[in-house]
This record gives C-alpha cells, sequence and structure tokens, in this order.
C-alpha cells in the first residue's frame, strides 16, 4: 500500500480534530486513575489493552513492506515523550508541564525542515505563533508555583515536547505508506510492552476498580481509536498543520473540566479562543492565499 490515499480533501483534517476530541476528552478520567495507581502501570495496561483491542481488526488488514519498523520508530518516540513526561512531572508543576508538553507545535517544523528539509506552510507559521500565544493564556505555566527558568523538571519535559513531535514528524513521513490500523498497532504495542516490566517495580497492577475502567475506557477512546485516526490524518495532513490540529487537545480537555466543575478563568478562555484561531488561520488562509496568486496570475 504506497501512495497518498484519495479522500475528501478535508477527510484527514477532520480525523485529526477527532482524534484531538478523544485524547482531550479523557483526560479527567486519567488525571483520576493516576491519583491512585502509579503513571508507568496505567500506561503499561492502558496502552496494552488498546493494542489487544486493535489486533484483531488488524490481522484482517493488508500489510506493507516497513511497517513494523516504521511503527516500533512511532512507538519509541511516544515512548520517550510519556517517560519523560511522567519523571518531569515530578520536579516542575502540572501547568508548566502542560505548556512546555504542548509547546511540540513549535517543534514539528524545526524537526520537518532539519531533518526533511520541508518547509511549513506560511500559513502553519502564522497559525503557530498565535496559538503559543493561546498556549500561554490557556495553561498559565507561571501560576503553578514552581520555580521559574528550566530546571531539571522543565528540561526534561522540554524533551518530552521534542519527542511527541518526532512521533508527529515520523508519521508525517511513514502513515501514507501503511494500514492505518496495523500501523496503530504497533506503536500502541510498543509503548505497553516497554512499559510492562518497569511496571512492575513501580507500583504494579493491583489497581483498584475505578482505575482499571479509567484504563480500559482510555483503552479504546484516547489509545485504539485516537492514535488510528491520527495516523489516518496524518496520511494526508502536513505535519506543521497535524500538530496545530491535535493542539485542539487541551482546549477539549479544558472544556471537559469546565463541564467537570472546574470552570476557566477568563484568560484561560481567551487562550482556548485563540487556539482555536490558529487552527482557523492554518485552515483558511492557505485557501485565500491561493485565490490571491490565482487572482493575479490572471491579471497579469
Amino acid at each position: 500500500m504506497s501512495g497518498r490515499v484519495a479522500s475528501h480533501p478535508r477527510a484527514g483534517d477532520a480525523a485529526l480534530v477527532v482524534a484531538a476530541i478523544c485524547f482531550g476528552g479523557t483526560f479527567l478520567i486519567v488525571q483520576d486513575a493516576v491519583r491512585t495507581v502509579e503513571p508507568i502501570p496505567f500506561l503499561a495496561v492502558r496502552f496494552l489493552l488498546g493494542a489487544a483491542a486493535l489486533a484483531p481488526l488488524a490481522r484482517r488488514r493488508p500489510s506493507s513492506p516497513g511497517e513494523v519498523r516504521d511503527g516500533v520508530l512511532a512507538g519509541t518516540a511516544l515512548v520517550i515523550g510519556y517517560v519523560l513526561q511522567t519523571v518531569g512531572l515530578q520536579y516542575t508543576g502540572s501547568a508548566t508541564s502542560a505548556f512546555i508538553t504542548y509547546l511540540l507545535v513549535v517543534f514539528v517544523p524545526i524537526l520537518a525542515l532539519v531533518l526533511l528539509r520541508r518547509r511549513p506552510h506560511p500559513a502553519a507559521l502564522v497559525g503557530i505563533a498565535i496559538a503559543v500565544v493561546g498556549l500561554v493564556l490557556l495553561t498559565d505555566p507561571g501560576g503553578s508555583r514552581v520555580t521559574s527558568g528550566l530546571g531539571r523538571g522543565e528540561l526534561l519535559t522540554l524533551g518530552c515536547a521534542v519527542a511527541f513531535a518526532a512521533h508527529v514528524v515520523i508519521l508525517g513521513e511513514t502513515a501514507h505508506r501503511h494500514d492505518p490500523i496495523r500501523l496503530a498497532t504497533v506503536q500502541v504495542a510498543v509503548v505497553g510492552g516497554a512499559c510492562a516490566i518497569p511496571g512492575l517495580w513501580l507500583g504494579g497492577y493491583a489497581f483498584p476498580v475505578p482505575a482499571l475502567a479509567a484504563a480500559v475506557a482510555t483503552a479504546l477512546v484516547a489509545t485504539a481509536l485516537a492514535f488510528v485516526l491520527q495516523v489516518t490524518g496524518q496520511r494526508t495532513v502536513p505535519p506543521a498543520r497535524a500538530a496545530l490540529l491535535l493542539l485542539l487537545e487541551p482546549v477539549f480537555a479544558a472544556i471537559v473540566a469546565t463541564l467537570g466543575g472546574d470552570p476557566l478563568r477568563a484568560s484561560q478562555l481567551g487562550g482556548a479562543a485563540l487556539i482555536l484561531v490558529a487552527v482557523t488561520v492554518s485552515e483558511a488562509l492557505p485557501s485565500v492565499l491561493e485565490r490571491r496568486d490565482r487572482c493575479v496570475s490572471t491579471v497579469t
């Protein structure tokens, strides 16, 4: 299976938006679960269950050359990101961690340019600039009551952001070559497998029923479904724009938190609105610029 898939021009964008909803919509479930179980065992159960849910579907799909290699590469980037984020949270506040993690939107075009020599569309760069301002307001990293500056936690989380950005770039380069369910299954299994043995020593697997239920829910929605959708979307959507669409995750997480009784402050609402503006700009501006260029070429 090779080449870009033929589909509706916005199908990839829609898949990434739904993936962001899946990731952000389960934020409170994960947050509540890791209060009673350790993060690494929770990740192991979540991702292994996700892989188990996808495996029967993957076996029925056509294989392609290099899918295991590309899936392992993408999964390794995810493992590094999750581990660095988890360890970093021991040394920095959750707001600071969230802000630095979502700076992946900045690192994606940088990595794509350095590694693949691909220049992002100007609209994506405009959207990224607006999104970073929105991130500052939405996550309020300065309000987490931790020491300012780049300490151990901040540096670890910065590495997490680079790893997650690398994951987006890897999928942008490889997703169109493979069946999305099979590729998602490999990378999800890699994360679960990498966390499984360390999880024995980092908390174990004696989960209370609510935490086990949370692991099942996130395995199905925020892992199996979400990563299939991300792979599907990145078959056609360039990495820089994909990162912007995935940046809707913290917006949806904030909406869920509000519905759960933790309303956003006015500044956070402004930040969420700016991120939505950034996504809109990245989606609409290319069409505007193309129409302008066509008009100019027609006149000349």
